[in-house]
């Protein structure tokens, strides 16, 4: 029988113009499906025209201007549209979806979509439970006491990896989802029993575990950060009095 890191994946990834999950918005997106380890991935792009001001410093990390965006990118409300039943359609077809640092770019998506289609990703997802694969909660876990960052970059490095053209939504999605499969190999003896529904659930657990002790190490520096413990997809916050 194949195992979960050997089979069907899919993955997904945003660029955008910042890293604020209630404020900011994606500029493109990527959805990858692979059927199987080493078969030809299948990408699915989307460019979108935020209608704000992309900041100098989110260019600085994608390459993507206003001048280009607004050239080339669609509106936002159809492609967030298309996003959200691309993947409710993996969910729907049993594909885990792979997710790096998950709480980002599905939180981020989920405030487009209500931004735009007055809708939230769960409308789209209905009965057909999401499960995620996020690189970072797996490596966190499994390879806990190991130095050094954690970056896309960083795992793509420690697994062999190759991530060509980083900051590309297509690119990264890909990269990730070959991450992924390394670190089932890797790990194989701790992760070839669970099915992913049941490592969604887990990596719930790490994730809110690892916030906490980020949270406390904040604590001990004297910064005033706060780590949302919520994954894969952060609560929205409450409405200002």
């Amino acid at each position: 029988m194949t195992c979960w890191y050997e089979g069907p994946l899919a993955a997904f990834d945003t660029e955008t113009t910042g890293v604020d999950v209630e404020g900011d918005r994606i500029v493109s997106a990527a959805l990858v499906v692979q059927d199987g380890a080493g078969a030809r991935p299948r990408s699915t792009r989307w460019l979108v025209n935020p209608g704000v001001p992309v900041p100098a410093g989110a260019t600085a990390v994608h390459g993507l201007t206003d001048g280009h965006l607004q050239l080339n990118g669609r509106w936002p409300a159809p492609v967030m549209d298309e996003i959200a039943k691309g993947l409710a359609e993996q969910c729907m077809a049993g594909r885990p979806l792979v997710i790096m640092n998950a709480p980002f770019d599905l939180t981020l998506l989920d405030r487009e979509l209500k931004r735009h289609r007055a809708a939230p990703l769960a409308h789209y997802l209905g009965q057909n439970p999401l499960r995620v694969l996020d690189p970072r909660v797996l490596d966190k876990h499994l390879d806990r006491y190991r130095k050094g960052r954690r970056t896309l970059a960083d795992l793509c490095e420690h697994y062999g990896v190759t991530l060509e053209g980083a900051h590309d939504a297509s690119a990264d999605a890909l990269a990730a989802l070959e991450v992924v499969r390394a670190v089932g190999r890797r790990f194989a003896a701790r992760l070839e029993r669970l099915t992913p529904t049941e490592l969604h659930t887990l990596q719930a657990t790490w994730h809110a575990a690892q916030a906490r002790g980020l949270q406390a190490w904040f604590t001990r520096q004297g910064t005033p950060e706060v780590v949302d413990t919520a994954w894969p997809l952060r609560p929205e916050l409450p409405a200002a009095a």
